[in-house]
């Protein structure tokens, strides 16, 4: 038989366990913040390891060559049943991505058919779509998404939302200048389509076009945007070679030549763009590793029409793209370290992991 009171908590004991509790809270939330991080940079990594497993398998089946846009010039079928006339690599690469996409979002008629981009190239930025259709995966696919990639998944939640106030960019409306990049062909319908499709990687540009040795037309950086390609015609105008690509053969030293990376450190504060010295993205080397070594670390790049100097050029964001770090309009000039490298995949991105002795030929 009980004869005692039931007793709560008074007042004070009150205070003092919500304090503790406060207390535990505040030590812990940087630590869980921490972890939440790791936990995404793991996946963005396991993601680029996944990435270089299929980009093995497709070149099982294709000879050994990297994964890439092989349409040349010719006629294709397209999915909407209408036969496409190819003129060169370029209009091929821009047939291929759009049949892809038509196939794999069933978006072939009415208002949200997919429509070409000619004046884009696909490599830059939807690459990747070759290997996920070879994949067999969604789209759009998780696979080229970084998690910290908020833009992206905002965009791969509603595909077909390009209109004026959508957060895509560039949205027609938007205001341009500003310190942001200004090329109005990003408010076409065909370009502003793909944001969805597009990707939190980029890669090293040898991965898919000629080293630009003399006599060998290639594309070779903007100086006015990081983010825009131009092709370069050694000698007599032409067009410049795409289809069917490299090979992984040519590649001297797999281990110490990167093949794809994040294009922003989102793990540090302000998601520095790659090629600040202390950005770290995750990397895939073409020897199927990944690492986040700092970009300071690699090689100096090099455009191939000036093989003789380093390239720099400084950071200008897209509309939704993270800011320079001291703000828009910073004129720090930056290397493009891997993106644009020496000697093509014949060089070295990061000599400290190469074979001991070895030189790039």
């Amino acid at each position: 038989m009980r004869t005692g009171k039931n007793r709560g908590f008074t007042l004070v004991e009150t205070a003092a366990v919500v304090g503790m509790v406060s207390l535990l809270v505040g030590v812990m939330a940087p630590a869980v913040k921490q972890a939440r991080v790791s936990a995404r940079g793991q996946s963005s990594a396991a993601n680029l390891a996944f990435i270089g497993q299929g980009a093995g398998m497709y070149a099982a089946d294709h000879g050994g060559r990297i994964f890439s846009y092989t349409w040349g010039p010719g006629q294709y079928l397209m999915p909407d049943g209408k036969i496409r006339l190819a003129a060169d690599d370029q209009d091929g690469a821009d047939l291929q991505n759009t049949e892809i996409l038509m196939r794999r979002t069933g978006r072939i008629i009415g208002n949200d058919r997919i429509v070409r981009a000619p004046d884009r190239l696909p490599h830059t930025r939807h690459r990747g779509l070759v290997l996920m259709d070879y994949l067999d995966e969604l789209f759009p696919s998780a696979l080229f998404t970084d998690p910290d990639d908020a833009n992206l998944m905002q965009w791969q939640s509603n595909p077909t939302d390009i209109s004026s106030e959508s957060s895509i960019p560039y949205r027609p409306r938007s205001p341009y200048g500003g310190g942001y990049d200004n090329s109005f062909g990003w408010t076409s319908i065909g370009v502003r389509q793909r944001w969805a499709f597009s990707s939190s990687y980029l890669s090293t540009t040898s991965a898919w076009v000629s080293d630009g040795h003399p006599g060998v037309n290639t594309y070779v950086p903007v100086t006015s945007t990081p983010h825009l390609q131009q092709a370069y015609t050694w000698g007599e105008p032409g067009s410049v070679p795409l289809a069917p690509g490299r090979n992984f053969a040519e590649v001297t030293f797999p281990s110490s030549k990167v093949h794809i990376f994040e294009e922003f450190d989102r793990s540090q504060p302000g998601s520095p763009y790659f090629a600040y010295d202390h950005a770290r993205p995750d990397k895939l080397m073409f020897d199927g590793s990944v690492n986040d070594l700092a970009s300071g670390l690699a090689a100096p790049s090099r455009s191939p029409a000036f093989p003789n100097r380093v390239w720099r050029q400084n950071y200008v964001p897209l509309q939704t793209f993270p800011v320079p770090l001291s703000g828009l309009g910073e004129q720090t000039l930056l290397s493009q370290r891997y993106r644009w490298t020496y000697r093509g995949l014949k060089g070295l991105d990061y000599p400290m992991m190469a074979p001991k002795g070895a030189v790039a030929r």
